[in-house]
Order: C-alpha cells, then sequence, then structure tokens
C-alpha cells in the first residue's frame, strides 16, 4: 500500500470526535474546518524523525512554529489512540520548566 494510501485510510478524525454535542455552533464549524489527516500525517512524520529517542511536544512545535499550539498538541491523543506512537513512560522537562511525556513512533515500516 503506497504510504499516501494509507495516511488517508488511517489519519484523520472524525469532526464529531472534536467537539462536544453541546459546544457553540462555532466549535462545530472550527472542527469540520480541520484538516486532521493532514495535520496527523505531519505530526506524525515529525514524531518518527526522533526515531528510538522519542520527543516531547515543545519539540515538534519548534519544528512547525506556523501551526497553532493546539493544532499539534491534539495530535498526540489521536495518534496514540490509534497505535502510531506511544508513550515511552520516560517525561522530559519543556521550555516551560514541566514534564512532557516523551512518544515515538510505533509503525515505523509506513
Amino acid at each position: 500500500m503506497k504510504t499516501y494510501d494509507f495516511f488517508d485510510r488511517y489519519f484523520g478524525t472524525d469532526p464529531k470526535k472534536l467537539v462536544r454535542t453541546n459546544d457553540p455552533d462555532t466549535s462545530h464549524a472550527a472542527a469540520n474546518s480541520v484538516d486532521s489527516t493532514k495535520l496527523e500525517k505531519l505530526v506524525y512524520e515529525a514524531i518518527k524523525k526522533f526515531g528510538d529517542n522519542g520527543c516531547i511536544s515543545d519539540q515538534i512545535l519548534a519544528m512547525h512554529p506556523t501551526y497553532p499550539y493546539s493544532s499539534i498538541t491534539a495530535r498526540f491523543r489521536s495518534l496514540l489512540d490509534k497505535g502510531f506512537i506511544v508513550d515511552t513512560g520516560e517525561r522530559r522537562p519543556g521550555r516551560s520548566g514541566k514534564s512532557q511525556r516523551v512518544v515515538k513512533a510505533e509503525a515505523s515500516d509506513v
């Protein structure tokens, strides 16, 4: 299977899962405008570059400074849930000084 087909088939999150039922209409409109497939691919590919050392969210944010914080960090949960990345159990300090989980790519054959 081509990488493009793989991402289109398995990456991306249903906009209904990005908002709560009682959120305002503007939140629903925003959820429908997010290209979660593109963002999940972007974040996954960035995480994969760190190999077995893994990375924290601040490192991915630094690689993609033009993207909003929430566009990058929200993808971690969906990638974890789908099994594309794993939480190594290690923690490293982020820019704020607070600990962030270290994640690494699990599906290295993509």
